[in-house]
């Protein structure tokens, strides 16, 4: 019995050990920010799939392979309708074209987990936090702009790439989805989808 617990007992320390000098490798924080392409679809309000985004993020591994941390980013989205009629309740109309556009900017916490070490590190992660929103409408004469906050929550898939030897610079390609629950009665707006790709790069 006194054997079996010995051979435990090493296995656990060896274990154990290998583990701190894996987590020894490298360093333990990650930070990435680039641009962001992000698509809005699923509302009424303005749908577009534009380039107008960037993005930071960073991290601490409290493990070898699982990181916390917190992120921020923005996107724009512009939709355009050419020239048009439009009445109102008083019944006056107006006719000019016009530009739909959403503005987001959330930022929160993460949480990833990376697969693997070394040059190639694929990840996992979830972000979580909160998001505001200004839906704006551009005339020939004059805005008109509601503004908003939410909750927001995005999963993410991706990929750190450090071509480098002995240099911590490296590459991040990743993909998205994200939902906020903004709401926006006056124009008709009922929760934000999002889904949209990131490259930048890592330190």
């Amino acid at each position: 019995m006194k054997r079996i617990l010995y051979i435990l007992a090493s296995a656990l320390a060896l274990i154990l050990f290998a583990g701190e000098a894996n987590a020894q490798m490298g360093k333990r924080y990650y930070v990435n920010g680039g641009w962001q392409f992000n698509g809005t679809p699923g509302n009424t309000f303005a749908k577009s799939a534009q380039g107008y985004g960037a993005y930071m993020e960073g991290g601490y591994y409290v493990t070898p392979m699982l990181a916390i941390g917190g992120f921020a980013s923005f996107n724009t989205n512009d939709e355009y309708h050419p020239e048009e009629t439009y009445t109102f309740e008083d019944k006056s109309a107006l006719t000019t074209d016009l530009t739909r556009s959403i503005y987001q900017v959330p930022f929160g916490g993460t949480l990833r987990v990376r697969f693997l070490r070394g040059m190639f590190q694929p990840y996992a992660e979830a972000k979580i936090g909160t998001e505001y929103s200004t839906q704006s409408i551009y005339m020939s004469t004059f805005v008109s702009r509601q503004d908003n906050w939410g909750f927001y929550v995005s999963p993410e898939i991706g990929l750190t790439f450090f071509p480098f030897e002995k240099t911590d610079f490296g590459f991040q390609i990743a993909a998205y989805y994200s939902y906020a629950t903004n709401r926006n009665k006056t124009y008709d707006l009922n929760g934000l989808n999002n889904l949209g790709f990131k490259l930048g790069i890592a330190f």
